[in-house]
C-alpha cells in the first residue's frame, strides 16, 4: 500500500520526536548512519505502530542523499522531509562539522528539493548558533548561500588553518543553513513545496547533554538559568514547531528560520 511520505534525517531524539509525532498513517523512512542507532529506533517505532522503512545515509555523500531520495519516492508521494542529522562542536572535529553540518544540509535541500510532492514541505535542524554568530562579511554569507555543494568544502574562509576551532566551526555552518534555506525555497517554490529551518536552543537531547557535560557546559547554564523560560527545552518542543511548519498551517511560511531557544538569544542581545 502506498502511502504519504516522511522522511526523518537523523534518528536521535529529535528524529524520533518528529517520528512519533507526524508518522502516524505514513511511511516513515528513517534515515541515519549509525546501524545500531537506525535499528534500535526503526524497532521502538514499530512497536508503537508506525509503518517504518529505514535506511542507512551519508549525508556528506551526493550519491547516498539522491539514493535516499529515490527510496523514499518509491514508497509513495515525499510530504514532509524533516533533515535533523548533525555533530556538536563536543562531538567532532572542525572538519568533520563542516561536512555533515554544511555539506550535509546543502545536499539535502538540493536532492529533496527535486523529489519533494506538490503541497510539501521540509524543515532543517539549525542552531541557534547560527544567530549568536558575529556578522560575516557579505561575500562570505553570499558564498555560503550560493556555492554548488561539491565546491562548499574549498571555501578559502573555511580552511582548517583559519577555521581551527569546532565552536565557531558549528556557528559558521549553522549560519549557512540560514542562508541555504533561503535560497533554496525557490528551487522547492517550483513544485509547489516550502522549506524553512529550526534554530533550537540548548535541548536536552543525548547531543545537549554532551555539552552541557563539556568545558562549556557552565557557560551554557548559565544561559538557560538567565533566559525566560529557565529550563533546557526538549526534543518534544522542537517536534510541536515542526508539526507546524511541516503542516497546512504554515502554508504562508517559507524561507525562514524559526528560533526555539526558550528565550536565550534575546536574553544575550538584550543584556545591558
Amino acid at each position: 500500500m502506498r502511502r504519504d511520505v516522511l522522511v526523518v534525517i537523523g534518528v536521535g531524539g529529535m528524529g524520533q520526536a518528529v517520528a512519533r509525532r507526524l508518522g502516524p498513517g505514513k511511511t516513515v523512512v528513517l534515515a541515519d548512519n549509525d546501524d545500531t542507532t537506525l535499528e534500535r529506533a526503526a524497532d521502538c517505532l514499530t512497536a508503537q505502530g508506525h509503518f517504518i522503512e529505514s535506511r542507512n545515509v551519508d549525508v556528506t555523500s551526493a550519491e547516498s542523499v539522491r539514493g535516499l531520495a529515490e527510496v523514499a519516492q518509491d514508497h509513495g508521494s515525499v510530504t514532509q522531509v524533516a533533515h535533523t542529522a548533525g555533530l556538536s562542536p563536543s562531538q567532532a572535529s572542525t572538519a568533520d562539522i563542516l561536512a555533515v553540518d554544511l555539506l550535509g544540509v546543502a545536499l539535502v535541500l538540493d536532492e529533496f528539493g527535486a523529489v519533494i510532492a506538490r503541497g510539501g514541505a521540509g524543515i532543517v535542524i539549525a542552531s541557534m548558533a547560527g544567530h549568536l554568530l558575529p556578522s560575516l562579511p557579505t561575500d562570505q554569507q553570499h558564498a555560503l548561500a550560493h556555492t554548488p555543494p561539491a565546491e562548499l568544502l574549498s571555501l578559502p574562509f573555511l580552511n582548517a588553518d583559519q577555521l581551527v576551532e569546532p565552536a565557531v566551526a558549528y556557528g559558521i555552518a549553522k549560519r549557512a543553513n540560514h542562508l541555504r534555506v533561503g535560497v533554496a525555497q525557490s528551487q522547492w517554490a517550483v513544485r509547489g513545496a516550502r522549506i524553512n529551518s529550526i534554530s533550537p536552543g540548548v535541548i536536552s537531547t543525548q547531543m545537549g547533554q554532551l555539552e552541557l557535560n563539556s568545558p562549556l557546559g557552565d557557560g551554557i547554564r548559565a544561559m538557560v538559568a538567565a533566559s525566560a523560560a529557565g529550563r533546557l527545552g526538549t526534543a518534544d518542543d522542537i517536534a510541536a514547531v515542526a508539526a507546524f511548519l511541516l503542516g497546512p498551517e504554515a502554508s504562508f511560511v517559507t524561507g525562514t528560520d524559526i528560533l526555539v531557544d526558550g528565550g536565550v538569544t534575546a536574553t544575550i542581545r538584550t543584556a545591558s
